[in-house]
Parts: C-alpha cells; structure tokens; sequence
C-alpha cells in the first residue's frame, strides 16, 4: 500500500544496510523497519511516497526479525488472515511460526469456490474483500496481518469480514502504521500493533 509524506529516515538500496538480528525490542524491530523499507517518491502516482518492503524482505535477518515481532505476544490464536497483497508475504511466514492456518484476504473475484464480501468506501468509489465462506470456523481466533495501515478502511472491511464469520479478531499487526492518515480511527475496538508508527 501507500502512503502520503511519510519518511521513514532515509532509502536503503537494495543489499544496502544489513540488519543484524533484532533483540526483539519495539526500539530495535523499528529501526530494522525504518533502516530496510525505502520510499518511492511520486510511485504509484505524483504526491504519493510508497512504501517499497522488498529490501526488507532480501535482507534474511531483517525478514527473520520482522516475523518474529510480528507473530510475538500472541498466544491461543487460530489462524493469521494475510490482507492482499503484500500482507500475504508476512502473514504466511507468521502462520508457521505460530504453527496455525493462514488465511488469504482477497480482492474480489480471486478466489474459487463460495465467499463471503464485504464492501468499503474509498475516496472515490468502493471497494472489494473476500474470504472463502469456510475459511474461519465458530470462535476461531484471528490475527489480521498487513504491511501498511493507512486510512483503515481495508483494514476495517476485513475485521468486520471476519467476525461476520462467527470468528474472533484478536489484533492487528502491521509494519507501519501511517497515524497522520488516521486508520486507527476507523478501528477503535482493535487491538493494533504496528512495529513502526509515523
């Protein structure tokens, strides 16, 4: 995803300042963040700074730290549901580190087989999230994986997506969270851990 005008310090080229393994700190996990995800100016659109994670996904020790921070604290979760697209590429690893299912949260129309929607607003127009209808059982516990929250609304679709299943949002755990775009607002009874807020 993207956001607008956030800094995170300075790019990092690809294969460019190795993390060393993280001591599991939020200090530590935020500077691996902030030292391997670059800024993309004016990418995908003029005024717009992407947040481009693959340096961060090459570098091992700094992948390795990311998901650890990601999947600790987390105890009696079910499943982890990975938010399209780049949240699938962190919340997979987290699964297995966890040792349960992974759940894909997918635009509409890309997966097989009978689902469940929910539609949320953008600035213009709507938008789209799917599960399969037999992805969550009754009471399961779900940790929501994403890269980035921004304005929420994917986000919000997707907890609300989940609970209509009869399942449990335990939190919400993402790389960044851009706070100036306000997205925690649109989710005030989630518990959210970001391993980086700007």
């Amino acid at each position: 995803m993207s956001g607008t005008g956030a800094d995170l310090g300075g790019a990092v080229a690809p294969g460019a300042g190795r993390a060393t393994p993280a001591d599991g700190s939020p200090a530590d996990i935020a500077a691996v963040v902030r030292g391997l995800v670059r800024d993309v100016p004016d990418y995908p659109q003029p005024g717009v700074i992407f947040k481009d994670i693959t340096p961060l996904l090459a570098d091992a020790a700094g992948f390795a730290a990311t998901v650890a921070a990601l999947a600790a604290g987390h105890e009696r979760i079910d499943k982890v549901a990975g938010i399209e697209a780049r949240g699938f590429i962190l919340a997979a690893p987290v699964a297995l580190s966890l040792g349960v299912g992974f759940v894909p949260v997918r635009k509409l129309g890309k997966l097989p087989g009978p689902t469940i929607a929910e539609t949320y607003e953008l600035e213009y127009g709507t938008a789209t999230v799917e599960v399969h209808a037999d992805a969550f059982g009754p009471g399961d516990r779900v940790l929501m994986i994403d890269d980035v929250l921004a304005t929420g609304g994917t986000a919000a679709a997707t907890a609300h997506l989940i609970r209509r299943s009869g399942a449990e949002v335990v939190s919400l755990g993402v790389l960044i969270e851009l706070g100036f775009l306000g997205g925690r607002a649109r989710l005030p009874d989630l518990d959210i851990r970001p391993l980086l807020r700007l």
